[in-house]
């Protein structure tokens, strides 16, 4: 098996050495990992420049800086590597529950290779302002969900959280009850307006979600979809009587498609 690491904490962050450690376990791993950090980056990637690739040292492990996103860094390392069969991002320093997938970098780097149609599994921790997280503690568990999600060859995408003294492993469900996200008004050293975006605490922990289960010491795994579409709401704006309006310009080159392939019919073979 070929698998693919990248994060969005950098090349140099402790978290991908320790994903990498027990990922080569399972095949033959390669780094390919934003040479700064990228976080919040979500799922940009860079079009409007060009991106380079360049060998660092990693441990033991054949690994590459790129001066990209992570999504950048899926694209590219799986462009140059080739075959690649399963593609982990993390270990991030932070937790990445509830509505932060949205913007998460890590979580973006999983859904670049089922974007890809290969596997696409995140990981992240969350971390203190005194220490960062003990990942000697964290790799049997990261073993232990890799088996899991390994015989399960029908989940493209992942989220998976590991607090920092689990006891177990759960199945969960995204908690999107509640949104983190928070401006913070400041002024610079000159009085100047500047503005900080920055998160809240939450505590919308309801049983069944990655929120709830990271806060009772239990791994997070959430299966996701690349399918974003509300299929209620779809079932329920299909059974409406009335059909969307046409503006004027679009009434006028469907009725034009319409006669043109009358047109056709009645030019061809009898």
């Amino acid at each position: 098996m070929r698998i693919l690491i990248t994060n969005d904490d950098g090349v140099y962050s402790p978290g991908i050495a320790a994903l990498a450690n027990v990922a080569a376990t399972f095949g033959d791993v390669r780094i390919v990992a934003p040479d700064v950090e990228q976080s919040s980056a979500s799922h940009a990637i860079t079009a409007t420049r060009p991106i380079r690739l360049k060998k660092v040292v990693i441990g033991n492990f054949d690994a590459y800086r790129v001066n990209g996103t992570p999504a950048d860094c899926v694209a590219l390392g799986t462009h140059t590597w080739g075959n690649v069969d399963l593609v982990l991002s993390g270990i991030n320093l932070g937790p990445n529950l509830g509505n932060a997938v949205w913007h998460s970098g890590t979580l973006a780097a999983a859904k670049q290779a089922a974007l890809l149609r290969m596997r696409g599994i995140a990981f992240s921790t969350p971390i203190s302002e005194i220490k960062e997280p003990n990942f000697a503690r964290l790799e049997p568990y990261i073993r232990k969900v890799l088996e899991l999600l390994l015989k399960d060859k029908t989940m493209c995408l992942v989220n998976v959280n590991l607090p920092e003294k689990p006891k177990g492993i759960r199945w969960t469900r995204l908690a999107v009850g509640q949104y983190d996200g928070k401006v913070v008004a400041d002024k610079d050293p000159m009085g100047r307006a500047i503005f900080w975006f920055t998160v809240k605490p939450l505590n919308d922990e309801v049983e069944g979600t990655d929120r709830w289960a990271v806060a009772n010491r239990w791994v997070s795994v959430t299966p996701l979809r690349l399918d974003l579409t509300a299929e209620k709401d779809l079932a329920r704006a299909l059974s409406y009587p009335e059909v969307p309006a046409m503006t004027p310009a679009t009434r006028r080159k469907t009725t034009a498609r319409a006669r043109k392939k009358v047109q056709n019919r009645r030019l061809g073979p009898e």
